[in-house]
């Protein structure tokens, strides 16, 4: 252990939402966070959204920081009243609302749950695809109309249907693995600009060189990359209308990659249909286009990581905090030059 880890009486605390702390943090993980670390254990709720520094809680003393969601910013002036910080452990996915210039200029570690939080967005993804290949919401909103079961020729299936997954994020690989485990025998293929050829046959797909490639080619578009100026309406109107018509957009990484608009009119003319976890804005005026289409699913948000699902997180944040203390490689390690490109 370096002489900076091992911090005497410093100690550990745990900053989250009121409502997320009991399920992702409960007692008994905090009890263990406190034995692997030989530390105290702090929780903090925040329900005020006030920050840091309202009240006495201030982070005097504390070397590791446990955060999630619900946690504001770490400032300048937060990380003032945090001088013998020097872990950041956030159990839950995308640290860039949280991490500001002022971790990274005191050399502040961080690392993230976000591989926890990978499996049940690939998980809420692969049944989305599975539904849409299937045709499930015009199926069922047609039994709703006329209440028979439609011929067997004319019910759709995923055999030979082609999906173009647009980013090999982790949770864009973990879908890529699971399409190629299904028995529907998709064709799938995959447009990263960062990916080579090399790493799209290892994941056993097809890599094609341009978004319009993909669109041209798909029945079903997944989005997993991240929300970032390059990424932004990267799935604009023109990238939707090369989509074959009777196809369907997927979206469980950022709302703001789709072009909301454009969308919406490919899915009221009945030509495309959506499964929605993610919008732009998010979330959507109350009464939406969106929300009133039977050719569209929008869901609050929830791919990632749901009730009983969240103590995955806090015990991913648990073991790695005491990596850190051990001195060993962390493996949700977030670094400061690849932030950018990353959910």
């Amino acid at each position: 252990m370096t002489d900076e880890r091992a911090c005497g009486t410093a100690g550990v605390a745990v900053v989250m939402g009121a409502d997320e702390l009991p399920v992702v943090m409960p007692p008994d993980l905090r009890a263990r966070l406190g034995e692997l670390t030989g530390r105290e254990v702090r929780a903090i709720p925040v329900d005020d959204g006030l920050g840091l520094l309202a009240g006495p809680v201030g982070l005097g003393g504390v070397d590791i920081l446990v955060t999630g969601w619900g946690c504001p910013p770490l400032t300048k002036a937060v990380l003032e009243t945090a001088s013998r910080l020097r872990a950041v452990i956030h159990a839950a996915g995308s640290v860039k609302q949280l991490v500001t210039e002022a971790v990274w200029e005191r050399r502040i570690v961080v690392s993230s749950a976000a591989e926890a939080n990978a499996g049940p967005v690939a998980d809420f993804t692969l049944a989305a695809i599975g539904l849409a290949a299937k045709g499930a919401l015009s199926a069922a909103a047609a039994y709703a109309d006329g209440g028979r079961l439609p011929a067997f020729r004319d019910r759709q299936g995923g055999d030979g249907r082609t999906v173009g997954v647009l980013g090999a994020s982790r949770i864009g690989r973990r879908v890529i693995a699971g399409l190629r485990a299904a028995t529907a025998g998709y064709r799938v293929l995959l447009y990263d600009p960062y990916a080579t050829d090399e790493e799209a046959a290892r994941l056993g797909t097809e890599r094609v060189d341009r978004l319009a490639d993909l669109c041209r080619a798909s029945d079903i578009v997944t989005v997993h990359a991240p929300g970032t100026p390059d990424t932004y309406r990267l799935l604009d109107a023109e990238h939707l209308a090369l989509i074959p018509d009777g196809g369907t957009v997927i979206n469980t990484a950022r709302g703001s990659i789709v072009d909301t608009e454009s969308l919406e009119r490919e899915c009221r003319s009945g030509r495309l249909s959506a499964w929605l976890d993610v919008t732009d804005p998010e979330p959507l005026k109350k009464g939406h286009t969106l929300f009133r289409l039977p050719n569209v699913l929008v869901t609050p948000h929830i791919a990632g990581a749901q009730g009983s699902e969240g103590r995955r997180l806090g015990t991913y944040a648990v073991e790695e905090a005491g990596r850190w203390v051990r001195g060993e490689p962390l493996l949700g390690a977030v670094e400061r030059e690849s932030l950018e490109r990353s959910a």
